[in-house]
Parts: C-alpha cells; structure tokens; sequence
C-alpha cells in the first residue's frame, strides 16, 4: 500500500533485503558454498538485531526464491537443514526482543515438518510488537501477483466481486503483504542491481540500494550507509517537490 513514509530521523519502517553473495564469498576462501550459507545466517542475525535496534519497523528478508529449487540437491538440502536449525535457535531471541516472525511463500513446497516448525515459530512471537521480521521462502513475486489474481478471478466468477471494481487497492489486500507498508527501502548485496523477482508489486515506489559488500560481510555500518542513502533522498510518489513541501497545488 504506497503512502508517505513516516520514517524517524532518516530510519526506514519497512527494509527488505536481498541476501546476496553467499557462494561467492565462499568460492574466494576456497570454501564450500555451505560454509557461505552458514556465514550469511550470522549476518542474517546481525542485520535483525541492528534494524530491530534503530527503530525499523518491518525486516523483510528474501532467504530462498521460488527459484533457488533448481540449485543442486545438495545445496538445496543444506540450505534446508540450516533454515529448520535457524529456527528452533533463533526464536527465543525473538521472543525477548519483541519480534513478530512470519513467513511468506508457497509453503507447500516444503515437507510437513518444516511447515510446522514455521507455524509454531509464527505462534510462538505472534504476541510481540517491536518489529515484524518477515522471511520470504519459495517465494517469488510473480508468484505473488499470480496467486492474488486467482484469488480475484475466483471472486469476480463467484459473482462477488465485479471486474471494474478491482483496483490496486484491491489487489494489495490479495498479496502475501497484505498487512504491511510497502517497503521504504531496499537493499540487495553482492554487487548485483536487479531485484530478481522479489516483491515485484510491493516496491513501485521503494528507494533502492546495491552494495558490493557479498553478504556474509555485511556489517552494521553498511546498513547505516544504506539508512544514510535513504535519509538523502526525497520521497514525491509522483508529486512534485512543491506539493511535498506544502507549497504546491494539489
């Protein structure tokens, strides 16, 4: 849903994050891509803490794409164990900071176990208020958009719905964000300046910046160079600088 932010003092409510650069980083120490993904969980937990700790209000994280099944089985796999293990560990610490955790994605894709684990890490922080940390998995933002199509389509078949009266409102209620702010900024590391199927609806208006830095590096003071590129820039969402500034026509 695109509004004006009300960000405080140049921090962003809504960062989402494209995690990139984990293989690559293992390939330069002649490591296996393994060893980068676990690094990435560290900085994964580095970059919750910091947004939780400046005040951002949701963390989106892109952790598996939709994608990301075609790697090998190994990879895949791993990738897997590492996700059920970041759990069942990181939970706790959501639970004493006040951190809401939730899942978006084709969960179907995943055994039920993992489905479960998912489900009773949502219940178990569904209380806290400090900030949503919103992991997408399998997920894609085609995906998205095509889901909530159908959702309309079978709507306006119903009869409960008529065509004309879909509008980008209507179609937000649809999406797997339907209960959050669109995201102010976006973050990809590892040097790549794409957005890779990845909240494709949801960042229309979003301010985007790339970072060499592959991401098991990612640091908090690349994050704080991140809010002070957002800080910088203005925000008009098709308005022109007089209107923002309360001197124009509306």
């Amino acid at each position: 849903m695109t509004e004006f932010s009300s960000s405080f003092e140049g921090v962003p409510r809504h960062v989402a994050i494209i995690m990139d650069g984990n293989g690559r980083w293992a390939r330069a120490r002649m490591r296996p891509r393994t060893e980068g993904h676990r690094q990435g969980v560290k900085a994964a937990r580095t970059a919750v803490r910091a947004c939780a700790a400046r005040g951002v209000q949701t963390l989106t994280l892109f952790a598996f794409s939709s994608e990301n099944w075609r790697r090998p089985r190994q990879e895949v796999g791993t990738l897997m164990d590492l996700f059920v293990g970041s759990i069942g560990r990181e939970v706790p610490e959501l639970v004493e900071k006040g951190i809401r955790l939730r899942f978006i994605g084709d969960r179907g894709a995943f055994s039920e176990r993992l489905q479960a684990r998912m489900a009773e890490a949502e219940a178990r922080t569904a209380d806290n208020d400090h900030m949503d940390l919103v992991v997408a998995v399998s997920y894609g933002g085609r995906w998205d958009i095509t889901q909530a199509a159908r959702r309309l389509a079978e709507q306006v078949r119903s009869g409960a719905l008529e065509p004309e009266a879909i509008t980008p409102e209507v179609m937000d209620v649809q999406l797997a964000t339907a209960d959050l702010p669109d995201p102010d900024l976006f973050i990809r590391t590892g040097g790549e300046k794409r957005i890779s199927n990845f909240l494709l609806w949801q960042l229309a208006y979003t301010e985007l910046y790339f970072s060499d830095i592959l991401w098991p590096d990612f640091e908090e003071a690349e994050l704080d160079r991140a809010f002070a590129f957002f800080a910088g820039r203005q925000r008009r969402f098709g308005h022109i600088q007089e209107q923002i500034a309360g001197n124009g026509d509306a």
